[in-house]
């Protein structure tokens, strides 16, 4: 007998049997419907109705959290057409964390979605109870960041003479783009004339390099009451790994910019240590800045390029390979290196499956950026650099740019589309893919090994 599926039942059937479709599916409507809402004249500030290409991109570059724009956000826009991105931003971070965790349940292969779902400490997620209790916590827990984010940059808006008004509206957008990586700005100067501001850009980059941690990171520290001793594995590689980048990138700008007078070079020591911290958080996939990314010397850009691919932690509103990936293949190579038979870190063995896991996304997100560039590359009469830094920024979902994004044409914007929409759902989808992925076989053929290197 023909009965209708309640939406629960639905979305469980579909996370179990298929969660990529789940998460392509989903992201592709929300797209959809915010593209229609920049769309409307009301949207601009200009009252007239914008280009189908400017609210496309716009709209996945907000449900994306990337930050790469057509269109300047500040001036373009109407104060109706920033609140839709900044609703925009809002739905894609939590619908990133929130479907993240999912696959991550629908990989445990533990229980059903919809029933009580205990996972081993292994899993990306631990003890949420059911789908409903994990989109309350995920939810509960990003408005709250947001809402201390906002209430530390409120005082600083006021300070620098906006009106209340003005000062709420900043602090909430700029503490909503924060925690979410989405690189969005709702002025038309940004953040650079406040690059000495350590009352403000402090804040925003707590913000970021939290929200680029990942929900169950996130949750691990708090059930744990921040005993790194009793984190899981997967928070100690992305805490660690995380805080090793940002470190490195930090030292790095700071020697290599230090004299440049587009960059760095004008500015104080104590100014130029912040705007190189500063710095040194955007590749995690934050994407705002202080200084003009045009004006850094291309070994920098190459540098920013690698902490792009990266990326921030698994389940995160960040983009890129993830944190964990890099640590994982990083342990691989030392355990080679040492002739160790197994891959080890903070007391546990890591699976072979897990290794080969992040092998395949690795090797998959180069391939989607080389064919991203060629492509391109054709299309455009811009240098490779340029555009290198272009398309990793869409893929990992950064919004950095060294200002080209305006003046690609139409086509390769619409590159760029699909390349935020799959570097936001594709690594994260495939991940998943490949963790439910199990066939026996009942012969194993014999052990040859060819030669490597």
């Amino acid at each position: 007998m023909l009965r209708l599926w309640s939406g629960r039942e639905f979305i469980d059937r579909v996370a179990r049997h298929s969660p990529a479709r789940l998460a392509l599916g989903v992201f592709a409507g929300v797209i959809w419907i915010f593209t229609g809402l920049l769309s409307l004249p009301a949207a601009t500030a200009s009252g007239e109705r914008a280009p189908f290409i400017d609210a496309l991109f716009t709209a996945t570059s907000a449900v994306c959290v990337t930050g790469l724009t057509t269109v300047p956000t500040g001036t373009f826009w109407s104060p109706f057409g920033q609140a839709v991105i900044l609703v925009g931003i809002k739905v894609g971070g939590l619908g990133v964390m929130t479907l993240a965790s999912i696959l991550g349940l629908a990989v445990s292969r533990r229980i059903g979605l919809t029933a009580k779902l205990l996972t081993a400490s292994e899993t990306k997620t631990t003890r949420l109870g059911e789908v409903g209790s994990l989109i309350r916590v995920v939810v509960i827990a990003s408005t709250s960041i947001e809402l201390a984010l906002a209430l530390l940059l409120f005082p600083r808006f006021v300070y620098l003479n906006e009106s209340i008004g003005q000062a709420v509206w900043h602090s909430v957008f700029y503490a909503i783009s924060a925690f979410n990586n989405a690189g969005f700005i709702p002025t038309a100067e940004g953040l650079v004339p406040h690059y000495n501001d350590w009352m403000l850009l402090v804040p925003i980059m707590l913000g970021m390099f939290i929200g680029a941690l990942g929900f169950p990171v996130i949750l691990n520290i708090a059930r744990q009451r921040r005993r790194f001793s009793r984190w899981n594995l997967h928070a100690k590689l992305t805490v660690v790994t995380s805080a090793l980048l940002v470190a490195i990138a930090w030292v790095w700008y700071l020697a290599a910019e230090w004299t440049n007078p587009l960059t760095l070079g004008p500015m104080a020591w104590p100014e130029k240590v912040l705007s190189a911290a500063f710095l040194g958080v955007m590749p995690r996939s934050g994407g705002l800045s202080t200084i003009d990314i045009n004006g850094l010397h291309e070994a920098s850009w190459l540098i920013t390029d690698a902490m792009m691919f990266v990326g921030g932690g698994s389940a995160s509103t960040a983009g890129g390979i993830k944190v964990s990936t890099l640590a994982v293949l990083m342990l691989a190579i030392l355990a080679e290196a040492r002739g160790d038979k197994d891959v080890d870190s903070f007391g546990r063995r890591i699976p072979r499956d897990t290794l080969r896991q992040a092998v395949a996304v690795t090797f998959v997100g180069a391939t989607i950026v080389l064919v991203a560039s060629l492509i391109l590359l054709e299309i455009t009469g811009f240098t490779l650099d340029v555009i290198l830094f272009e398309v990793i920024s869409a893929f990992a979902t950064v919004g950095l740019s060294t200002g080209i994004t305006a003046s690609i044409p139409t086509t390769g914007q619409y590159v760029l589309v699909v390349l935020m929409f799959v570097g936001r759902v594709g690594t994260m989808t495939l991940g998943a893919a490949l963790a439910l992925r199990s066939r026996r076989r009942v012969i194993r053929l014999p052990e040859e090994r060819p030669v490597i290197g």
